[in-house]
């Protein structure tokens, strides 16, 4: 049977497709992404399009109305084609681009809490650049090429007894390489603790060696593009992570990545193609080529290392939770197929635990905080809560699940941080009136979890809701904003005439009980942790958070709803994005790197599942700010 024609409007965009294709997969192949937090199973019902002609075949309707549905909305991915079709793939469905943590990028070197980070590890990169000239071989000098260059290297490079290794593919070429470049070469190598290695031989030049730093995020992929002379960030683009198409959260991409034999290849591609094209516009930008970058470092968590290495992640989310490895090989870029010279060598931060990773670990390094004798809590803030304790005799690390709630995933107008997403709220607690700040100063469409925990704090503050996150209708009956729908209680925002698209901006009542089950594991996880090594809240000398989500956080409103410790607001410090920040550093030092392998080691796992510990603190955590409100003097 010959491929359909599929139109995507309002691109009109045409691709061909086979019969019992998805539309989320048509829609993938057009290079349109819509949201699938479930990852295809039709139950978060974010893949809304319009069927404007055709006839598809429609597997299951999930949780759209019988008005949407005589509408011509559909599920993209319960709606297979089985003839020509145009679609219209709606905003609110598309994955956009996000406001991405690209990090502090002002400091050609890294200066954490106080301290030269790189001044204090020492540069020495991961790969280096010399430039060499040989005298040719003759009749009486017939040393091998490849021991006169060895030699040469040795001596330039004060090796020592070091190896120098070189790859068979780089060897197979070294004859012509040599002489084409009529003895004068510049060798790019890696540099390691096990030895050098050749990478790449070309004729001599004066260009410095380049290295890539990459944050792999659940939500969002980051990569730097790193001069490995002079340690200076040269450029860095970031994006959304478009596995995001298999599943908002880690155990859907699991889930999805071994449910198939091939699924598993398809979602790791998914992250390669991810990176290429920031990599691609990063090297078009400098008038570069892949030849230029010598190596790469990756942070990411368990989940998304196992995924970009293809490695089966299965086991990860089965009882008792084991991940494939925490000591990550490096691996030549060739067999990932990143584009950089193809023998260059890509590390990946070693993890913890199966959701204690490689992010945490760099967060752990750049913080410097196993290296003073001050107690730090260190907490990442996102679909999981990453959360370490400790200082330079002991480090504890746990995680907890908190939901998509904080990147916009089951609430009615949730959105990720992107242009059209509210990001600030103020109620004023008389009139009910309410100020929007929205990224990019556009329209409201939606809100982000920033603008979550701003308006759970407003609404609690102005009385519209209570303690336990109900609507009080009745205190405020005199205004239309709050009101009752069919199924729900809801505030509005914005008003269909001031937002940017056809319906009100609101939140209800199961959207607040949504963020107080996240904000409540968040703030449980961190009490647990300090039970289980008896630390006192007042024993913590600093709280550094970090992460996309927690770099926009207002600290008051967030200790308002419980979220975050009731503690001095001096004592919180936002880092940003700390895990391309780690990756940066240990690129650039291999004293750093050795640190940060030492850390993954070092780190004492707390599994939140075993015992009651948990659980108890999360029950208590249900209220806002909490049960006991003498943990939160400053809200009384």
């Amino acid at each position: 049977m010959p491929p359909f024609q599929i139109k995507f409007m309002p691109e009109n965009r045409i691709i061909d497709a086979d019969s019992g294709t998805s539309l989320l997969q048509a829609a993938a192949k057009a290079g349109i992404y819509i949201k699938s937090g479930c990852g295809g199973k039709g139950t978060c019902g974010a893949c809304k399009v319009v069927v404007l002609s055709g006839d598809p075949l429609v597997t299951g309707t999930g949780n759209l109305t019988p008005d949407q549905i005589s509408a011509g909305v559909r599920l993209a991915c319960q709606t297979t084609i089985q003839g020509d079709l145009t679609i219209e793939v709606p905003p609110e469905s598309r994955l956009q681009e996000h406001q991405v943590l690209m990090g502090d990028v002002q400091k050609g070197i890294l200066q954490e809490s106080g301290h030269d980070l790189l001044e204090k590890f020492g540069h020495h990169p991961l790969a280096t650049k010399q430039r060499i000239s040989l005298s040719a071989p003759t009749l009486t000098a017939n040393t091998s090429d490849w021991a006169r260059l060895q030699l040469e290297l040795r001596r330039v490079l004060k090796a020592g007894d070091k190896p120098i290794n070189i790859p068979l593919s780089i060897l197979k070429n070294l004859p012509e390489s040599l002489r084409k470049a009529k003895w004068d070469l510049s060798v790019t190598l890696t540099d390691t603790d096990t030895g050098l290695t050749v990478t790449h031989v070309e004729p001599g030049n004066d260009h410095p060696p380049y290295g890539f730093a990459i944050d792999i995020g659940t939500t969002t992929v980051v990569v730097y593009l790193i001069n490995l002379l002079t340690g200076e960030i040269d450029d860095q683009q970031g994006s959304y992570n478009k596995q995001a198409k298999f599943g908002d959260d880690v155990i859907s991409r699991i889930v999805y990545a071994v449910e198939d034999a091939e699924h598993l290849n398809e979602i790791q591609h998914t992250v390669i193609v991810t990176i290429n094209d920031l990599i691609d516009k990063i090297l078009a930008r400098q008038s570069l080529t892949r030849y230029n970058v010598a190596c790469a470092m990756i942070a990411g968590n368990t989940t998304m290392t196992q995924l970009f290495l293809g490695v089966d992640p299965r086991y990860i989310r089965l009882e008792p939770y084991i991940p494939t490895m925490t000591s990550v090989p490096s691996v030549p870029a060739k067999d990932i197929g990143l584009h950089m010279i193809p023998e260059a060598l890509v590390h990946c931060y070693p993890s913890v635990a199966s959701y204690v990773g490689g992010d945490i670990v760099a967060g752990t390094l750049v913080t410097d905080l196993a290296n003073g004798e001050d107690i730090i809590l260190f907490i990442d803030i996102g679909t999981n809560g990453e959360i370490v304790l400790g200082n330079q005799d002991w480090l504890v690390a746990c995680a907890c699940s908190a939901g998509p709630s904080f990147e916009g995933g089951g609430i009615t107008f949730g959105m990720r941080a992107m242009p059209g997403a509210i990001e600030r709220v103020i109620i004023d607690p008389d009139s009910l009136d309410v100020s929007l700040k929205v990224i990019s100063n556009s329209l409201p469409v939606g809100i982000c979890g920033s603008g979550l925990v701003d308006c759970v704090s407003k609404l609690l503050g102005a009385g519209i809701i209570d303690r336990a996150g109900n609507f009080q209708l009745g205190h405020h009956s005199g205004s239309e904003r709050l009101r009752a729908s069919s199924d729900d209680k809801e505030f509005v925002l914005a008003w269909a005439h001031q937002a940017g698209g056809e319906k009100d901006v609101v939140i209800t009542e199961n959207d607040v009980k949504n963020i107080i089950r996240a904000k409540g594991s968040i703030y449980a996880g961190i009490r647990s942790l300090l039970n289980m090594v008896a630390v006192d809240i007042e024993m913590i000398s600093k709280i550094v958070i970090a992460g996309g989500f927690g770099n926009y956080l207002n600290v008051h409103d967030s200790v308002q709803i419980g979220l975050l410790p009731d503690l001095e607001p001096e004592l919180f410090e936002f880092i940003g994005n700390a895990s391309v920040k780690g990756a940066r550093l240990a690129l650039l030092s291999q004293n750093a790197w050795r640190e940060a392998e030492e850390l993954g080691r070092k780190m004492t796992y707390v599994e939140l599942s075993v015992g009651a510990t948990f659980m108890d603190e999360y029950v208590s955590a249900l209220f806002l700010p909490h049960t006991d409100l003498s943990l939160f003097p400053s809200c009384q």
